[in-house]
């Protein structure tokens, strides 16, 4: 069975669970799962019900589909999602976008917990994604290309939509929202980098660095879905503050936060 089939098959068993299909979704990265709480209407799947759809297993990510209402727009929300150094491959941390954009969402918030390189940022802040770095060391699109998903040389010049950039910019504006902007850089992981390392990635142009969310951005531009990207800096990277690095400290800024997290997506959804 090709890809693209076993992506109709989980399409096909949602569709059969779902009053309608949004055409919008939202990717809810480490310790920022909250917002499902917020949905109206809800209705939950958990991913190990969903045909081929692989399982999350990081604390922080609830691993479950919630179908439901945010200002006044229906969404479908993924609380938590898989990643590389889990040992998938990233043909598999990318398959819930595909299903995605199988079952026809347009627009996709991709949302993640990241460490702040650049020196003016601080933990607790937001940052909309210009742009981003690949160094993970893979491509999600290497491999045979099935022109039913996309094509075979996409265009990568606007992987971030520049209109969902602004409406999140006026978001922010009028909830009185600090954020910042800035080039996310997408490494393996699971180990956090070291000082000289994130020294490197301010040095080539690099705002935040995290170990989701590229791979993504890049399938669903693959398959013409429109991106919006948005970090939750949880934690300074190595070597920009004294101390160590700890995935609780993620969490629990990312839980501090939340409120300014919701409110922000919530303003993006109503402006739709």
């Amino acid at each position: 069975m090709s890809d693209y089939d076993r992506a109709v098959e989980s399409a096909d068993w949602l569709r059969s669970r779902l009053d309608g299909v949004p055409d919008l979704a939202l990717v809810l990265g480490s310790g920022l799962g909250g917002l499902t709480a917020e949905l109206a209407e809800p209705t939950t799947i958990p991913y190990e019900d969903i045909p081929h759809w692989p399982a999350s297993r990081v604390i922080g990510h609830a691993g479950q589909l919630v179908a439901g209402v945010t200002a006044g727009r229906r969404v479908l929300a993924l609380s938590g999602r898989v990643h590389f150094y889990e040992g998938h491959d990233l043909g598999r941390v990318t398959y819930p976008v595909r299903v995605l954009g199988v079952l026809g969402v347009k627009m996709l918030i991709l949302t993640n917990a990241a460490g702040g390189i650049n020196t003016r940022f601080a933990k607790g802040g937001l940052m909309i994604i210009d742009d981003h770095i690949n160094l993970l060391g893979g491509n999600p699109l290497i491999g045979p290309n099935d022109e039913r998903f996309g094509p075979r040389f996409p265009d990568m010049t606007e992987v971030y939509s520049a209109r969902l950039r602004q409406l999140a910019v006026d978001a922010a504006a009028a909830r009185d929202i600090p954020v910042e902007r800035g080039v996310y850089v997408g490494l393996q992981g699971p180990s956090y980098e070291t000082p000289a390392e994130i020294r490197y990635l301010r040095t080539i142009g690099a705002d935040a660095v995290g170990m989701s969310t590229v791979a993504e951005a890049i399938v669903a531009r693959h398959m013409g879905i429109e991106v919006l990207g948005l970090s939750c800096i949880t934690n300074m990277a190595a070597g920009v503050e004294a101390g160590v690095l700890d995935h609780l400290e993620v969490m629990e800024t990312a839980s501090r936060v939340r409120d300014q997290f919701v409110a922000l997506i919530e303003g993006v959804v109503a402006r739709l």
